[in-house]
């Protein structure tokens, strides 16, 4: 059987919660905007057009500014069984802070924890943050 995993970062941010929160929300029409090298475009195949490619909106608590998904279809899961993911937008003095926590089942024990998905939503909320305060 293979094995099972967690990955978790927290990303210090100079935007307030509230508008990071809404901006990944509104990814959908956000992200290519801010992150163009990432996203030429968004596509919303199914739902409110909150959800992103080939993820699944798990759960949302706008309250908490909780947001869980899981990875349903594409490349990733050639070499993960399951992969999902929860961020956690909180206040943190003038700005904010997101935290990304992720748990996957390797397709086999020679798959490589996801450190590069990790840095990749490392990146993007980096740039993300950047754009928002420009």
């Amino acid at each position: 059987m293979a094995a099972a995993g967690k990955l978790d970062v927290e990303v210090e941010l100079k935007t307030n919660a509230d508008k990071f929160w809404e901006s990944i929300r509104d990814s959908s029409t956000v992200f290519p905007k801010a992150l163009p090298h990432h996203y030429k475009s968004i596509q919303v195949l199914e739902g409110d057009g909150k959800s992103v490619g080939s993820e699944k909106i798990e759960s949302v608590d706008e309250e908490k500014k909780i947001l869980s998904y899981s990875v349903i279809e594409g490349d990733l899961l050639k070499f993960y069984k399951s992969f999902k993911a929860t961020l956690t937008v909180s206040a943190k003095g003038g700005g904010s802070s997101v935290k990304w926590v992720s748990e996957f089942e390797k397709a086999s024990d020679e798959i490589p924890d996801p450190n590069i998905i990790r840095d990749f939503a490392v990146d993007n909320f980096t740039k993300l943050d950047a754009y928002l305060k420009a």
